[in-house]
């Protein structure tokens, strides 16, 4: 009997698990079209979009052993400093906006990190 109720809970754990992940992907893919996309290429979102000098979504997670931290972290990593507001941590103010700010959450920020972690090239 504890069996069972333990490989139902189990299971529904796991369910709830992979809904929630597919969540923050399909969120991370939304933010990163709407706020990383007017820099950066994004999976098959904008091909031919971003700055020449920007490194693509896909080059970052393919290329660089350190990804994960990277776009866990990229809102203090230059340039970002200056154009990234995210909720709840003060901005630096000693860098002039260079463009319209973005302004994110940090849940937004793990959610775009998760959607990177699908362009890994298997």
């Amino acid at each position: 009997m504890n069996y069972r109720f333990a490989m139902t809970l189990l299971i529904v754990f796991a369910f709830q698990t992979i809904a929630t992940m597919a969540d923050a992907v399909k969120d991370g893919r939304t933010a990163a079209q709407d706020h990383c996309s007017r820099c950066h290429v994004i999976g098959d979102y904008n091909p031919n979009g971003g700055i020449s000098s920007t490194p693509s979504f896909q080059l970052l997670v393919n290329a660089l052993k350190d990804y994960q931290e990277r776009f866990d972290t990229f809102y203090a990593r230059p340039p970002h400093p200056a154009v990234i507001i995210i909720q709840g941590i003060k901005k630096r103010d000693d860098l002039p906006y260079n463009a319209a700010p973005v302004k994110l959450t940090l849940k937004d920020v793990e959610n775009i990190a998760a959607f990177a972690k699908t362009l890994k090239k298997k």
